[in-house]
């Protein structure tokens, strides 16, 4: 029996006579880190895109836990057990931090729409809105306002609010774009711990935290997953040296 949680099977997206994923298959197994890696243009987010329900596949199916979730809303989806950050940061910057993450619970709760008086007074909002700020190590920032951090605060914001709902599988897309050294090796600690006990599928164009986050890797090119392996199989992979990282790979 498969310890798949997230199964792709003989899945395309056209847009009119433009394909853009041809037939991809893949499974992402239980408490793993998988990531996808390959050229711009290889269809990750449009990959991304199909899992979390922003788009609907054309043809194959989607499965969270023998459950066919392709063409369900995200909304849908989320309340399955499946979340997902953006490429681009997807907060509220002129709240706060904790005002953020309140909301993020309060959304996982299904109570977005509740009056913000009543909702000071709830312990449990705020205990856990509390705990989320402490596992990302932002308590210290709590009543900062969230446009004003630097960027990877903001990233490790969203990160929160991505598991704000206790979802059992995570999709990360590109969480270190445009970061420092530093900063992207803080971010890629922060992923390790907060994906314990999770399964978590990542878009990532940093070679060095894909191989040595991940405990395997898909190769995207072209809208088809041309190699599946672990990093040290990837890594010696001539299809994908050819395809896409060179005859020399330093990570």
């Amino acid at each position: 029996m498969s310890d798949a949680i997230l199964s792709l099977r003989g899945l395309h997206k056209s847009f009119g006579a433009t394909a853009i994923i041809r037939g991809v298959d893949l499974e992402l197994r239980r408490n793993e880190r998988h990531a996808i890696i390959g050229p711009n243009g290889a269809g990750k987010s449009t990959l991304f895109h199909l899992i979390s329900g922003n788009l609907v596949p054309t043809t194959g199916e989607i499965v969270l836990e023998q459950r066919q979730i392709g063409g369900m809303s995200p909304q849908q989806i989320n309340h399955l057990g499946l979340s997902r950050s953006f490429q681009i940061t997807n907060i509220f910057p002129r709240l706060s931090v904790f005002e953020n993450l309140r909301l993020a619970v309060m959304r996982a709760r299904g109570l977005q729409y509740t009056f913000w008086k009543w909702i000071d007074n709830d312990r449990q909002i705020k205990e856990q809105t509390e705990r989320l700020l402490e596992k990302v190590r932002l308590q210290t920032r709590a009543h900062t306002i969230a446009g004003e951090m630097a960027y990877s605060e903001q990233r490790s914001l969203e990160i929160a609010m991505t598991i704000a709902s206790d979802p059992k599988v995570i999709l990360l897309d590109e969480p270190m774009a445009g970061m420092s050294n530093e900063e992207t090796a803080y971010t890629a600690a922060l992923i390790r711990e907060v994906t314990r006990d999770r399964a978590l599928l990542i878009v990532e164009h940093d070679m060095e935290v894909v191989f040595s986050l991940s405990d395997r890797i898909s190769v995207l090119v072209y809208g088809q997953v041309i190699a599946t392996g672990s990093p040290e199989e990837i890594r010696n992979n001539a299809k994908v040296k050819e395809a896409y990282l060179g005859e020399e790979i330093t990570a």
